[in-house]
């Protein structure tokens, strides 16, 4: 007997074909070939259903039966294709049992429950299908414990949404969406279904104005991508993200993105364009203005602050800078010893658990790419300074041995240390005014008319607190707190924008009495010159025209001097206690050209840290993991996962019951994979309460919000 002359194929599953001889593929492939059999030599077409059907005699299958197979000669033929067969079984996955069901009502373990109360029981657990709900419960349990899925996701309104509509609509046969349908139609179906969804948002934009905001980042297969996020009051909407690996990422490539950006939401409606620092970032906005007179382009307020920061905490040791860093170096010492605590403590399971023991938070530190880092780690450590003292003079910290005893013996004299402590409650003293400011400003809140004064406030509160530490009066002079304060200053020349000025003179709150009588040195802002001459050019940008600038300028003297329609009463009274917006809104009608732009700046953030959070929300759906992701279908889900969070927050569901906020958290702590970095350390430290939450909802056996 001739044996097949084409390799075989799945001999352990289909060990028939060797029977055979492959001629030739026909019918377009699907396993169909020209076959001849090497016991008859009958030539036929067929799959190997046919193939079997022939050997084994099998009627019915459109093949004429294999007339030379010898009676001895089937019963060897069935016995190799019912080894295949066995074969095939044991290699299918096996399902693993669900926990066992109660089958018994509760009543019958209760002693004294006469007979009816059992009946009574027994059908209302058949009336409610109890055993079919517990299956399901564990069916769902399941699907977490085994895929790996965090338990945040039990809050996800879509999730019980989906669970809620299968058990109120009986569809029969029905099986849930399979790999490709969720990867392909699926996806696109919604896609198109949130861009509809999004369409009021976006119609508001000619009247609230929108800002613009990009970053760059690089995804895990190292691509390089630009995203670019529309914000207004209604919060973040991701619009695209570009791969641009075959790109030189200069201010000309870069102009173009931000243009074509700017066409597809409408020039009008763009009030800024908002990235970090970079330089090539600065230039592409010079561009940009230069092509669009009425946008500007302004740097993140927060990657400023951000920067300053380190430029104070972690001066670098050229010789350009050699005085900021003898001012400041001791600083960077400070924070040093902190690190060298932190990872000595962290790195020792026994250490660790006598420090667990003395705390009840965290001892973490913030991923170094985090804003203030240096500032966070600090904070905790003032929270953590009782308990930490008390770690290093208990008998356990003085008994446990094991590790480099030298290294113990510098955290326990460093944290004993008076004087170590002192400077850091020195430092956060001074860096706690930039630090309040750059929380304020990283969040989407309209903040853009508040920079100009904030920066001023800051400035005078850092002075405030070395002054005090030095013990010096106003008329002295503090040669730390010239270094600081240059920094300060170099960082908000680099930062400011005629736009902040702009709106800052548009606030009615900087023109009321309360707001003048704080501090005897303050102005209204139409009497400020630097202020007055940013104002103009911000005219001249939006108001070509020189009748209509004319006219914006008459109704910006009514509203700085309070008269022809602004000195109502209630006009004056609201400038000191309404918002900036609101007040526009209700007495603006006077200057109706100067009210639109109003109305279009006060509502502006002035960061572009939701970019950063998208990067996050990237790199949580575009993970190692998922490396092999394409960009465009990656784009696609940020999109949908981004959009629905933004639709979501906008619902009144989305502050009520179970399902309340039920993104916070869901994608940092998923699956917190690094012991000791905490990815939003400025949540959990200014707020133990919600950490206690989301780190300990095991613990205390799950926390509803």
């Amino acid at each position: 007997m001739s044996t097949s002359s084409q390799p075989p194929q799945d001999d352990d599953t289909k060990p028939l074909w060797n029977y055979v001889t492959k001629i030739k593929s026909v019918g377009g492939g699907g396993g169909n070939y020209e076959v001849k059999c090497s016991i008859c030599d009958i030539t036929f077409n067929g799959s190997y259903t046919r193939v079997r059907a022939h050997l084994l005699k099998i009627t019915g299958k459109g093949v004429r039966a294999c007339k030379k197979v010898t009676p001895s000669k089937l019963v060897e033929l069935k016995k190799i294709d019912n080894e295949a067969t066995l074969r095939l079984e044991k290699s299918k996955a096996k399902s693993v049992p669900l926990p066992p069901v109660s089958n018994e009502s509760p009543m019958d373990n209760i002693d004294g429950v006469d007979l009816k109360r059992r009946k009574t029981s027994g059908q209302l657990e058949k009336a409610f299908n109890m055993q079919a709900r517990e299956t399901l419960d564990n069916e769902i349990a399941r699907m977490f414990f085994s895929s790996g899925l965090p338990f945040h996701l039990a809050r996800n309104p879509y999730y019980r949404r989906a669970f809620s509509f299968a058990a109120n609509n009986y569809i029969s046969g029905y099986q849930p969406p399979g790999y490709n349908k969720l990867r392909t139609s699926l996806l696109q179906n919604e896609r198109r279904h949130v861009e509809r969804l999004l369409e009021p948002i976006k119609n508001s934009w000619s009247q609230k104005g929108v800002r613009i905001v990009s970053d760059r980042w690089s995804d895990p297969q190292r691509r390089p991508l630009i995203n670019f996020i529309a914000v207004t009051e209604s919060g973040p909407m991701f619009l695209k993200a570009i791969e641009c690996s075959d790109e030189i990422k200069d201010r000309d490539f870069i102009a173009k993105q931000m243009r074509d950006i700017i066409m597809e939401v409408g020039p009008s409606n763009v009030v800024q364009i908002v990235t970090d620092n970079a330089p090539v970032c600065r230039a592409a906005g010079l561009i940009i203005e230069a092509d669009f007179p009425s946008i500007y382009w302004t740097p993140c307020v927060v990657h400023t602050l951000n920067l300053a920061l380190k430029n104070i905490c972690a001066p670098k040791n050229t010789e350009k800078n050699i005085v900021a860093y003898e001012s400041c170096s001791w600083i960077t010492k400070i924070s040093e010893d902190a690190m060298f605590i932190k990872n000595f403590i962290m790195g020792h399971s026994m250490r660790l658990s006598i420090f667990n023991s003395f705390n009840s938070l965290e001892l973490l530190s913030v991923a170094p790419t985090r804003f203030s880092s240096t500032i966070v780690m600090l904070k905790r450590f003032k929270q953590l300074k009782k308990g930490l003292q008390e770690m290093v003079i208990s008998d356990e910290w003085s008994s446990y041995k094991e590790d480099d005893v030298g290294k113990a013996k510098f955290v326990k004299d460093t944290l004993l240390d008076d004087v170590w402590w002192d400077k850091v409650d020195y430092i956060l003293s001074f860096t706690t005014p930039i630090y309040d400011v750059l929380r304020k400003m990283d969040t989407e809140a309209s903040s853009l008319h508040l920079v100009y004064e904030m920066w001023d406030s800051l400035i005078e509160k850092v002075r405030k607190a070395i002054y005090r530490y030095e013990r010096k009066v106003e008329s002295e002079e503090s040669s730390f707190y010239k270094v600081v304060h240059s920094i300060l200053i170099a960082r908000w020349t680099k930062c400011s924008t005629p736009l902040h000025c702009l709106a800052h003179s548009l606030n009615p709150r900087y023109y009321s009495h309360e707001w003048l009588s704080e501090d005897s040195n303050r102005a209204p802002p139409h009497q400020d010159t630097e202020l007055t001459l940013e104002r103009m050019k911000c005219f001249k940008r939006y108001f070509v025209d020189v009748d209509v600038r004319r006219q914006v300028n008459v109704e910006f003297a009514n509203f700085s001097d309070g008269r022809e329609g602004f000195d109502d009463i209630d006009s004056l009274g609201d400038r000191g206690k309404m918002g900036a917006k609101s007040w526009w809104l209700v007495h603006g009608a006077h200057a109706p050209i100067l009210q639109k732009v109003a109305l279009k700046l006060l509502a502006q953030p002035c960061s572009s840290s939701c970019c950063e959070r998208n990067w996050s929300t990237y790199s949580f759906i575009h993970s190692m993991k998922r490396n092999k992701l394409a960009p465009h279908k990656a784009e696609d889900l940020v999109f949908v996962h981004s959009n629905i969070r933004l639709l979501s927050r906008n619902s009144p569901q989305y502050h009520q019951e179970e399902t309340k906020m039920w993104d916070i958290a869901g994608d940092e702590f998923g699956s917190l994979d690094e012991c000791g970095i905490l990815e939003v350390a400025n949540l959990s430290l200014d707020e133990p309460e919600l950490e206690a939450m989301f780190f300990n909802d095991d613990d205390q056996g799950g926390h509803q919000p």
